[in-house]
């Protein structure tokens, strides 16, 4: 595929999905799609929801871009033909609950009526179960995921993630759930429809109480246990200096030798066993003290140089206004400016996707279309190729990836019927196979590794690397997320793999891309959160701009799930090109920009202010609210004067305008109040309102319990089964995936070697003994 070429050219998706939803088209416009949005006469509340920058909106403008829109009024008959004719030409159709009805019919209506038609309805909470009429904002979706309840101090009042990553996570989501029916559709026949709730979308790909790295985030068990807030918001301190702030990230022996080299070798940290991360966890305030001192005089860029010339993984603090301005994000083709009227622009990210070394994302404003066609004849890909009952069944996957970001991307797509071959090095083990002494597996590795394969290969060694090589030629994709270049020098650049297979789709993902400056940076979640700007917004109300106490990002390992998400998205529409073009592509995502443009309103109206472009906020206030109980707390939005006129009637006095004022009128109200009656009591009025979960709870959710988001994982090495998610959303046709326990390093090595490529077993052994194969030595049938 050439540099450049959209991947879902000829894809036609019709936009009903209103501003809660705009950004999960937005992401298939991205990518080539012909996406239609449908507005009613004076119905386009998004076009003048706020931040404003002049008279034109942040969010619309974004949302929005890449699109053509076109205004059809319900009350007209040509328009409500019109409407018609575009459902029957669409392939995929998004509505937001509200549109398609004014029409006549709800986009599950409009799936019967079109067999071939991928319709998804988004909603808060999902079209059917006890909170279907509830609304929810990012600040309840915060409290109700868990999300909140480990993001603060580790006593009084916790603290919001930034507003915008609940909404853009739940966007990937959906984006990801009705790519891959309509994949389905291309390859098996027949249309879908799906019904999205942005709670439950959230609670799996934001940071989930049960998945990858959930449990061990949030040190809780399924159920009962301790139910305070994590104490380890400093685990990656933030030190204050010349110009600002720096984060380091210290974990492994060599890193902290370095750290110990650049304090000057202090006589009280010579001792080998400061080697380990808990012997220097619990020295945490001597050693901070003398880090704080070294670092205060300096500046962030001296700083950073420094610490990487030592190997210390180190990185600036910044502002997003200064991320939006930085020289790497620009180099790269990360930014674009968009002009607002009255001839001023902004610089805003472009999007997330990097396709054959080639942004691939904002193109132009959204742009009026009062023809309202399709630009291009039916897409021809209507007609089934195989049988099968998932969409990914018989495709086959490589899977290099590691940790979170990696690892999850696989479990995307083996939950939805791809063969997915772990391969693993007995040298360089995946960190989510590291367990407690006398564990056999991680939860975390068993729930982010399910319904795959092992295959223990050192593709280091030249007989490994031929291994590798034939496993490519039969292989649909190649995952990876290396340091940039690994995989080139292990001699499987995308130039080689396409060699060996020209149809081969390669997707990988990095901290900060595979160019520019901040290419060859380390890595590490903390520092792409501090480097991008996520850290500065992250932080507690009210504390001091000078004071680094209140940055509260730690605990979270925000950008890896959406991260990897929005890298299936991108391999899934470079494996829908390649049914057009019959060739593959590269993919590489990097973490960084999927921060950015998670939090690109933020980003551009920060921006927007401090070049003096004349802003108007969100007056929205999210309150987070004592209740009764120890440590018990609940979140109230107020979005409009709407909200606040309800709020007043329903507590019984006027209302302050100003945000802390309200917070604290409203505590007032909820203190000794339990929360879910109030939670209650306020949907029933319209306001949105959530309880904060622990993970515990979530398990007990009834709307979830209703929905069924969860079904019970068994794994021979576990006594106890696993709560996991079983599938992206609720799919009529596409049966929730299998729970296929996860394998020991190396299970798989000797049946692949022998059914996939052909290998005797004497050669089997031979390679093993070799140490070219590794097969597993645990019994997966035997519990510990």
């Amino acid at each position: 595929m050439t540099a450049g070429q959209v991947l879902l050219g000829g894809v036609r998706v019709l936009d009903l999905a209103g501003p809660a939803a705009a950004a999960v088209t937005r992401l298939l416009a991205d990518l080539g799609a012909d996406v239609l949005k449908i507005e009613v006469p004076d119905g386009a509340d998004d076009r003048h929801a706020p931040p404003l920058v002049g008279t034109v909106s942040v969010p619309h403008t974004l949302d929005n871009a890449n699109k053509r829109c076109v205004t059809l009024d319900p009350a007209d008959d040509a328009d409500r033909r019109r409407f018609d004719e575009l459902v029957a030409g669409a392939d995929i159709l998004v509505d937001g609950g509200h549109l398609a009805p004014a029409f006549g019919a709800t986009a599950a209506d409009l799936a019967d009526r079109h067999p071939d038609l991928v319709a998804m309805t988004v909603t808060d909470f999902g079209t059917d179960g006890p909170y279907r009429d509830w609304h929810g904002t990012d600040a309840v979706f915060y409290a109700m995921s868990t999300a909140l309840s480990r993001s603060g101090p580790a006593t009084g009042t916790p603290v919001l993630p930034p507003v915008g990553i609940a909404s853009a996570t739940a966007a990937a989501q959906a984006a990801w759930a009705v790519l891959a029916a309509y994949y389905h559709r291309l390859r098996h026949g027949g249309g879908d429809h799906i019904d999205f709730s942005r709670f439950e979308a959230v609670v799996q790909a934001l940071d989930p109480p049960f998945g990858s790295q959930g449990q061990a985030a949030s040190g809780l068990k399924r159920t009962g246990g301790w139910r305070g807030r994590p104490r380890n918001q400093q685990i990656y301190p933030t030190f204050r200096c010349a110009d600002g702030y720096v984060r380091i990230c210290l974990l492994s022996a060599r890193q902290w030798r370095g750290m110990r080299a650049w304090l000057g070798e202090p006589a009280e940290f010579t001792d080998p066993r400061f080697d380990s991360i808990a012997a220097r966890f619990a020295a945490t305030d001597q050693l901070n003290s003398l880090i704080g001192a070294l670092f205060a005089d300096q500046a962030m860029a001296d700083l950073v140089k420094q610490g990487q010339s030592r190997g210390v993984p180190i990185a600036a603090v910044q502002t997003p206004a200064e991320a939006l301005a930085s020289e790497h994000f620009r180099a790269v083709g990360a930014l674009a400016p968009l002009p607002v009227g009255d001839g001023a622009t902004v610089t805003v990210p472009v999007g997330p996707f990097v396709v054959d070394g080639r942004h691939v994302g904002l193109r132009a404003p959204a742009s009026r279309d009062a023809a309202a066609r399709w630009r291009h004849d039916a897409n021809a890909l209507g007609r089934p190729q195989k049988q099968g009952t998932r969409p990914f069944d018989g495709l086959r996957i490589l899977d290099l990836g590691v940790i979170v970001a990696g690892g999850e991307l696989g479990r995307l797509y083996a939950d939805l019927g791809a063969r997915v071959v772990k391969v693993e090095s007995a040298a360089y083990p995946d960190g989510l196979r590291q367990t407690a002494p006398g564990q056999a597996m991680s939860s975390s590795w068993a729930l982010t590794h399910r319904n795959e394969l092992s295959f223990g290969l050192d593709l280091r060694s030249p007989e490994g690397a031929q291994i590798f090589a034939k496993l490519v030629s039969r292989a649909d994709v190649v995952f990876a997320n290396f340091k940039p270049g690994t995989l080139a020098a292990l001699g499987f650049s995308f130039d080689k793999l396409q060699e060996l297979n020209p149809r081969l789709v390669l997707a990988e993902s990095s901290a900060f891309g595979d160019r520019g400056p901040w290419s060859a940076q380390m890595g590490y979640g903390p520092l792409v959160r501090a480097t991008t700007g996520v850290t500065r917004l992250w932080r507690a109300p009210g504390v001091q701009k000078d004071s680094s106490a209140g940055f509260f990002d730690a605990t979270t390992i925000f950008p890896d799930h959406v991260a990897a998400r929005i890298t299936a998205i991108a391999t899934l529409a470079a494996l829908i090109g390649r049914e057009r073009t019959g060739t593959g592509a590269h993919v590489h995502i990097s973490q960084a920009e999927v921060a950015v443009n998670q939090l690109a309103v933020a980003y551009v109206a920060e921006a927007a202010a401090q070049s003096g472009l004349p802003l108007t906020e969100d007056p929205a206030v999210h309150a987070v609210c004592p209740c009764a109980g120890d440590d018990e707390w609940c979140v109230i939005s107020v979005r409009d004067q709407s909200d606040r006129a309800a709020l007043a009637a329903l507590i019984g006095i006027d209302l302050p305008a100003e945000g802390g004022a309200l917070s604290a009128i409203l505590g007032a109200y909820t203190s000794g109040r339990d929360k879910h009656e109030l939670t209650e009591q306020l949907q029933r009025a319209g306001i949105p309102a959530g309880p904060m979960n622990r993970p515990a709870d979530v398990l007990d959710d009834v709307q979830l319990q209703f929905r069924s988001l969860y079904q019970d994982l068994e794994h021979p090495l576990f006594d106890d089964p696993m709560p996991s998610e079983t599938g992206p959303a609720p799919y009529r046709r596409i049966p929730r995936g299998e729970l296929r326990p996860a394998p020991t390093a190396g299970e798989h090595t000797r049946d692949i070697a022998h059914r996939a490529l052909g290998l005797d077993l004497a050669e089997i052994d031979r390679l093993i003994a070799a140490g070219v194969l590794f097969e597993s030595t645990t019994d997966p049938r035997s519990a510990p």
